[in-house]
């Protein structure tokens, strides 16, 4: 038989967290869709590389946040980097596609700017919320970014970025597909138990910050609410460690790992308190009412405060323009703080249907804009983006300086190899 004249391309991708791999995923899938051919070298999670990416090494070593937090990884970090820049430049891929994670990602494409492979961002950095004029290098990194909200087309591109708004992944997450009634009997939880969502984050700095305070607002709570039954929603990077830090709360929380299964949970639950992030835009689209929960090193806070330019934190906030969930931070995020916030949210039916009511409005924003050479969903978006600069006709994509809904806040050749 004669052999396929078709050579592969070959598409290194760098996610570094778990959101970034579920991002990574559905790119991906979408991406196969069209080319069947298309070969993924990288870094990347479980659900990249049930997708045949073999990666480089674990993604879970990269998943670390914080200003202060990263401090006691550097040197890890630096040897990771020059990993993934050492491979590059032996593959010689044909695109380069980074997600999110800009704290390595960034320094990932500075060490690449003189390589000619073409590159794409996938996630705007959030430096309209600060570090604003770290933009003026984002040019010399890659060659387009695909940004996820509405308002950052219009802002990169009025400071000089090749962008295109491909909407928002949470919008084909299935978190508003799951089933209540499966989720409580898997489990072995009453009909009539309040069930309370709790997310601590997906990154091993994050966890140790919110599981202690949220154990001591379990205890809290359960007193005035005896039956209440905590979920905690975890990816599989941090699931036994925090098995072990809530071994001995009050009240032994269900743990879930499965995608699916933290989908049945989420129909299932009346309230929510969460780290911020992509989780509060899942929670919203599974309609759960929620509040939002977060602590990082003092230090952190300090300085982040400083530089932060938007009002809000959680991003369905922002996306509002307005407080749609209460926003409990450092100082504010204390048992006592976190048990009234879920109490409301558990009994006071007027509150969570204002919050529900709201999350229909701010989810139609993350919708990307009609197009032909996609099918309306944001992976199929951005994978045709992708094509577009791995074949050389990304002039054809669409204009950087079309309209937004809203501003954030409501106002040669490869290089040489480095020694890792």
């Amino acid at each position: 038989m004669p052999q396929s004249s078709i050579v592969p391309r070959v598409i290194w991708l760098l996610a570094g967290e778990a959101s970034g791999d579920v991002l990574g995923a559905h790119l991906m899938q979408a991406l196969l869709a069209r080319d069947q051919h298309l070969i993924f070298v990288g870094i990347g999670g479980p659900r990249m590389e049930a997708l045949g990416l073999a990666s480089l090494f674990p993604m879970r070593d990269l998943a670390v946040m914080g200003l202060v937090e990263v401090l006691p990884r550097i040197r890890q970090l630096s040897q990771r980097l020059n990993e993934a820049v050492n491979d590059v430049v032996l593959r010689q891929p044909d695109l380069i596609v980074t997600i999110d994670s800009p704290g390595f990602a960034l320094r990932f494409l500075k060490r690449l700017r003189h390589v000619s492979t073409p590159k794409i961002h996938y996630v705007g950095p959030q430096v309209w919320a600060w570090h604003e004029k770290r933009v003026h290098s984002f040019p010399a990194l890659w060659d387009r970014l695909l940004c996820l909200l509405p308002f950052e087309q219009e802002w990169f591109a009025e400071r000089g970025v090749a962008v295109d708004f491909v909407g928002h992944p949470v919008l084909q997450s299935g978190a508003d597909q799951g089933d209540a009634h499966r989720f409580r009997l898997r489990h072995g939880i009453d009909e009539t138990a309040p069930i309370l969502i709790l997310m601590p984050g997906s990154r091993r700095s994050e966890v140790p910050r919110l599981l202690p305070v949220y154990g001591r607002m379990l205890s809290l709570l359960r007193e005035r609410l005896p039956d209440i039954c905590p979920v905690l929603p975890l990816s599989p990077l941090v699931a036994q460690t925090v098995r072990g830090a809530v071994a001995k709360w009050p009240v032994k929380p269900v743990i879930v790992t499965e995608l699916h299964d933290k989908h049945d949970a989420f129909a299932a639950a009346g309230a929510a308190l969460t780290k911020s992030g992509t989780s509060t835009l899942e929670l919203a689209l599974a309609h759960v009412p929620m509040a939002v929960a977060y602590r990082v090193n003092p230090l952190t806070a300090f300085m982040a405060r400083r530089m932060i330019k938007v009002k809000y934190v959680a991003m369905v906030n922002l996306l509002a323009g307005r407080e749609v969930v209460p926003e409990l931070l450092q100082e504010r995020c204390t048992p006592d703080d976190l048990a009234d916030a879920a109490y409301d949210l558990l009994t006071d039916r007027e509150l969570a249907q204002e919050q529900r009511d709201a999350f229909d409005v701010i989810l139609d924003q993350l919708r990307p804009p009609q197009g032909d050479d996609h099918d309306g969903t944001p992976a199929d978006a951005a994978a045709a983006a992708v094509l577009r600069l791995l074949n050389g006709t990304d002039a054809e994509s669409g204009d950087p300086e079309a309209p937004a809904d809203r501003t954030p806040d409501g106002s040669q050749p490869c290089g040489e190899a480095v020694p890792a």
